[in-house]
């Protein structure tokens, strides 16, 4: 019987396989995950319908089953219309759940082409894509390791 929240087996197997500096990609529903992951990376398609399940909701499970080192958010490029706006709403509720799972990790963006060169690496795992609506939702997180 598992104990944390994470209960979906094709997720789990995948992140009993990774280990430290393994990357898990939550995407949006916009996100390319087809074309856009690593060479070495599973893709999960929880997209069952426009805004379900939420990277949200796959992040405070994720972040239940795994040491994370590091979370990095999609960037949003200076000429995009968006970038007016300032940060994208989504990423205050990231911090919340990063707050209410005792992690102290700031979200780190990485500009959008940046961004994706990084999920092209290697260590690129795990893509969960969502049927998230919300703009620049996609999250990185980077695997920690056990402690005693």
């Amino acid at each position: 019987m598992l104990n944390h929240q994470l209960i979906h087996p094709q997720i789990n197997e995948v992140l009993g396989r990774a280990g430290h500096h393994s990357t898990i990609l939550i995407a949006d529903g916009n996100y390319p995950a087809w074309t856009k992951r690593g060479p070495n990376a599973e893709l999960v398609c929880l997209n069952l319908a426009p805004g379900l399940v939420t990277v949200a909701q796959v992040l405070r499970a994720v972040l239940s089953a795994v040491p994370v080192d590091k979370v990095n958010t999609m960037g949003i490029p200076l000429d995009d219309p968006y970038a007016q706006k300032g940060e994208p709403p989504v990423w205050n509720e990231y911090r919340a759940i990063l707050k209410g799972a005792r992690l102290k990790l700031p979200l780190e963006p990485i500009q959008k082409w940046d961004f994706y060169n990084a999920v092209n690496s290697p260590d690129h795992v795990l893509t969960i894509q969502t049927g998230d609506q919300a703009l620049w939702a996609n999250v990185l997180l980077t695997m920690g390791c056990r402690t005693a």
